[in-house]
């Protein structure tokens, strides 16, 4: 008798109706945070994300963590210890040169400042690592979820599945399947397009963008137009090429062709120095991104059982790096909202979002400022002016 044909095991998921007492969509730096804070307080909490595995995909590049937000966030997690053994050495060095390659502004890094740079990869493993098995439910991708009575929420997956929750907490980014339950604000393209690349292996394969672009952030601005760009921990060089466009322009190019989209996206920076330039033209990978916000301000009325966190309540451009650490913030201090009120969510999500708005508000106003300053006409000019003041005047 034959033996069965060997097949790949089906992914367990949970029978239809599920409850969980805290659902958290998304598994961001936000939602894990608050996951973490919620277990450091006693509390379980499930965490639903739509990427298949841990391991599905690389996590973007460096990120400065704020003392005020982001490490804060770390404190109330008990990881900041494990946060100090991932903090890229030499990464808060910072250079802003012009469209002819001059230096207008270099900072080295002293050891000394607030805002150092690690890898989004490493820090979203440092939270995944301190949470017990099972927390993160992986490939599950909401389509929808909707209100029942007495402030619980359905929540259904595009497998069919469905859960409820007593409280619903909407870390799903940008494009948030839970938001709907509370605004019908949605982001707005703020008039900025990226094409982002990689240079891998650059100390060997690309050594002139090395030099350039130095251990730190670099910035190159002129024309309504520049690049923002890290060396990362990889020994990649990660850049954002980023212009002021039409919302269309990303359409009128074939990212399919690589040599052609190269040309396109160089056409826009003829005359430059060929060392910038190279940031496109030597590109190993391209992607393009649109930018988008929410308004400045955007907030909602307070609804039974349901709230926000991170891009799913304030998305806003990344021009004053505040996303990932506003998201961080947001978990821990939900978590501490729910621990802090046992029993009672309703006063837990009132005092959260109580300082949740005017927090994001300041930010949200402070990028925007960010994205009109940098690529305004006098983009170089302002930013060489803001660096060169000193550190009380930003």
């Amino acid at each position: 008798m034959r033996a069965p044909a060997a097949s790949s095991p089906t992914p367990r998921r949970p029978p239809m109706g599920t409850h969980h007492p805290i659902a958290i969509i998304g598994g961001g730096l936000g939602g894990l945070t608050a996951a973490r804070v919620l277990y450091v307080n006693g509390i379980e909490a499930a965490v639903f994300e739509l990427e298949p595995s841990r391991e599905a995909r690389t996590q973007g590049g460096m990120l400065d963590i704020h003392e005020e937000n982001g490490q804060k966030a770390l404190h109330a997690a008990g990881l900041h210890d494990g946060f100090l053994k991932i903090i890229h050495e030499g990464g808060q060095a910072m250079r802003l040169l012009g469209p002819d390659g001059t230096v207008h502004v270099a900072e080295e890094d002293d050891g000394t400042g607030g805002r150092p740079e690690v890898d989004r990869g490493d820090l979203r493993d440092l939270l995944l690592d301190s949470l017990p098995d099972g927390t993160v439910h992986w490939g599950r991708k909401v389509t929808g979820a909707r209100a029942q009575e007495g402030g619980r929420h359905e929540v259904t997956f595009a497998d069919g599945s469905t859960i409820t929750t007593d409280l619903l907490i909407g870390a799903d980014g940008a494009w948030s399947r839970v938001r709907p339950l509370l605004s019908e604000a949605v982001p707005a393209y703020t008039g900025i397009s990226f094409v982002e690349t990689d240079l891998l292996e650059a100390e060997t394969r690309h050594p002139r963008s090395v030099a350039v672009v130095g251990s730190g952030f670099f910035i190159c601005l002129g024309g309504e137009r520049g690049f923002l760009a890290h060396k990362e921990t990889d020994g990649s060089v990660h850049v954002y090429t980023a212009l002021k466009a039409d919302e269309g322009w990303l359409d009128t190019v074939d990212f399919t062709d690589p040599p052609a989209a190269k040309q396109a996206v160089l056409a826009h920076f003829e005359g430059w120095d060929e060392t910038l330039r190279g940031l496109i033209a030597d590109a190993d990978t391209m992607t393009p991104r649109r930018i988008h916000a929410l308004p400045v301000g955007h907030r909602w009325d307070r609804a039974p059982g349901v709230t926000l966190l991170g891009d799913a309540a304030h998305v806003m451009s990344p021009f004053a790096g505040e996303g990932a650490n506003l998201a961080m913030l947001d978990g821990a201090e939900l978590a501490s909202a729910v621990a802090t009120h046992p029993g009672d969510t309703e006063a837990a999500l009132t005092a959260y979002e109580e300082a949740l708005f005017p927090r994001s508000e300041a930010s949200a106003a402070d990028s925007a400022q960010s994205l009109e300053t940098m690529f305004g006409p006098q983009g170089l000019e302002e930013m060489t002016a803001l660096f060169t003041t000193g550190p009380a005047a930003r």
